[in-house]
Parts: structure tokens; C-alpha cells; sequence
């Protein structure tokens, strides 16, 4: 297995972060009408479910440096057609330019040109992709977003989002860098709410979903990026997180019944896959599944396809993460269970999602 050093120190040209090969053999047909069925079956449970109360969600995406937060956008707005989502915000961990406006393109791809977008206004990470697909996506689909200047600041919208939710309601799902949040928690009183970051997001937030770390122990791409921001995150953050790890989403191969579906057509979706999936060995028999698995357990919920373990992570000045396992402990991250082999075509069938 590759470690994450490998990542970081390779070229542009190569692969970047937390990226790994596995083999896997192709699901057989009964297995893929199984894993239509169940999708169709989850999104009806979810629209049963939601009742008129989707499940507010801020989602945070370190989108551009790898691909699988393209197919978590796409399971967010899959939810939200659903409705068992109100996507109330989405806002980038990466400050890139362009980065603001390839996530409009897939919030206006969806009918939802109209969710606010933020950007880091400070330091952020500014890796993009390699393969050049935001290039492609922003040149081919509309959105009204042209620059990053355009989108609000991410801590202001945070901040302007949450003061306006219920108590306790607000899940946010980050696939990416915690740099945001932590400039959150740090956050002074505003105009917006007379408190302070964390005691806003005491107030608001219900539980925060990440994609994050690797366990019990190890070096994980979105942690280590801004192991700065992650360590205050973990150590400050006052409701319950749920991680899923490195190990989780890297089994979880997806994209190319995407890719070979000929009545998915126009789709910025079926296009990011199509550009990079060829252009990677590792992605042979379809890219690893990190962010989705994110968005999927946020929303959905993570039974039966996963149990937790409690306990706090712990990151090192590294950028690399340890696990203290603890029955009170308001940190949890996914196992795997028999039920966990199901998700790579629940995921499949997900990605294929067409807006309404």
C-alpha cells in the first residue's frame, strides 16, 4: 500500500494523495439489479422517511484534487431529489481558481443554481486536478459563477447559514480539507449571531460526517493537507463526528457502468469519469470511493453496511492520525460489516443519478 509521503512529494503530473490500487472482479448481473433495487428502494424509503423535513446539510468539498467529490455531489443532489436532503450550502475547502465555479456547474446541472457557494478568503489549500477535467466541465456546461470572487467568503456563509437553521439540526459533511471549520470555530460574533463559532455551531450543528483519516492509525490526504486546522478541529469540536476512513472508501470501485451507460448523455458527471478513468492504472476497474461513502452514511445513515467505533482521533504534528478508543468517546469511525459490500453498487447506481 502507498503511503501518503508518496503522494505528496509526486509531481503534478502524477497521481494525487490518498490513491491506491485494488482488485476487484465485476459485479455479475444478478448482483447489479440487486444494487438497482436497492438504490430504488433507498430514495423511496427517503422520501417516506423525510416526511417535508429533509435533513439540513452544509456539504464541504476539497473539489478538483481527485474525482470521487464529483460522484459525492452527485449523491448529495440524488438525496435532495429524494428529499431526504436540503442541501443548504456548498462551499470549497480549496481556494483554486475556477474551484467556485465548478461547483456551480453541478449545482446548476441539478436545477439548484441557486445554493449559495463559498470560498476560503484566507490561506487554503489551492491544489487542483491533474487531468484537467475542471477545465473541461467549466468550457461545456453553464454556470453563473465565473471566479472565485463571486462566491461569498466560506466563513461568512457559515456563519449566515447556521444562524438561520433550528437548534441541533444541521449535518455537515466535509470530503475534503478542515480548514474551513476551523476557521469557523475560531470565528468571532457577527452580525449574523452574537456568538462565537463553536458556540454556534454548539448550537446548530447535529453532527458533523467527514471524510478523514485512516484507522486505527495512519496518513490520510484530507487530514494531512492542513494537519494544522484538522488537529484544532478534532481537538475543539463540540458535537459528535463521524468519520469514515482511507480504508473504507479505497475497496469501493465505481464509475464505469457510468462511463459505458449510453443513455447518460450531457452529463458533467459521466464526463469526469470518462476524461480520468482511463488516464490512471490504479482506476482500471473504476475509481475509489472516498467521498461518497461521506455523503451516503451523512444522509442515509451507515447501518446496515457499517458499524462504529468510539473513541477521539488524535492527529500528530505529521499530518498522520492515531485512534484512543473509548465507549464515551463523541468521535466515531466506520467498520466494515458483511452488509458493506453492497455500497460499490449502491454507489454505481447513485452516480447515474439524472436531475429532475
Amino acid at each position: 500500500m502507498k503511503q501518503l509521503n508518496d503522494h505528496l512529494s509526486m509531481a503534478p503530473q502524477t497521481r494525487p494523495h490518498r490513491r491506491i490500487a485494488t482488485r476487484l472482479t465485476a459485479a455479475p448481473l444478478t448482483a447489479r439489479l440487486l444494487a438497482t433495487l436497492l438504490t430504488a428502494l433507498l430514495l423511496i424509503t427517503a422520501t417516506t422517511h423525510a416526511q417535508n423535513k429533509p435533513l439540513p446539510v452544509i456539504f464541504d468539498t476539497d473539489m478538483g484534487p481527485d474525482y470521487d467529490d464529483v460522484g459525492a455531489i452527485t449523491l448529495l443532489h440524488a438525496f435532495a431529489d429524494s428529499g431526504k436532503a436540503n442541501i443548504l450550502a456548498t462551499i470549497a475547502s480549496t481556494r483554486y481558481e475556477g474551484v467556485a465555479a465548478v461547483i456551480d456547474v453541478f449545482n446548476t446541472w441539478f436545477h439548484r443554481p441557486n445554493i449559495p457557494i463559498g470560498v476560503p478568503k484566507t490561506w487554503a489549500v489551492g491544489q487542483k486536478d491533474w487531468q484537467h477535467w475542471t477545465d473541461t466541465i467549466l468550457a461545456n456546461y453553464p454556470h453563473a459563477i465565473r471566479n472565485n470572487t463571486q462566491a461569498e467568503n466560506a466563513v461568512t456563509l457559515y456563519r449566515r447559514i447556521l444562524a438561520n437553521q433550528p437548534d441541533h439540526s444541521v449535518v455537515i459533511i466535509t470530503t475534503g480539507f478542515l480548514t474551513n471549520l476551523s476557521n469557523l470555530l475560531q470565528s468571532p460574533p457577527d452580525s449574523f449571531s452574537p456568538r462565537d463559532g463553536k458556540q454556534l455551531v454548539r448550537q446548530k450543528v447535529k453532527k458533523l460526517v467527514s471524510m478523514a483519516g485512516k484507522f486505527p492509525q495512519g496518513k490520510e490526504f484530507n487530514v494531512a493537507k492542513d494537519s494544522v486546522a484538522s488537529a484544532y478541529v478534532f481537538d475543539n469540536w463540540p458535537t459528535p463526528i463521524l468519520l469514515s476512513g482511507f480504508e473504507i472508501g479505497v475497496k469501493i470501485k465505481t464509475g464505469l457502468p457510468l462511463v459505458m451507460n449510453a443513455d447518460m448523455q450531457n452529463s458533467p458527471v459521466k464526463d469526469v469519469f470518462r476524461i480520468c478513468l482511463p488516464m490512471a492504472k490504479e482506476d482500471a476497474k473504476g475509481r475509489s470511493s472516498w467521498d461518497e461513502t461521506a455523503v451516503l452514511v451523512g444522509i442515509a445513515g451507515y447501518k446496515p453496511w457499517y458499524s462504529t467505533l468510539s473513541g477521539r482521533i488524535h492527529v500528530l504534528p505529521d499530518g498522520s492520525n492515531t485512534w484512543e478508543p473509548s465507549a464515551s468517546g463523541r468521535h466515531a469511525y466506520l467498520v466494515e460489516t458483511p452488509a458493506s459490500g453492497e455500497v460499490q453498487d449502491l454507489i454505481n447506481d447513485l452516480i447515474m443519478h439524472r436531475p429532475r
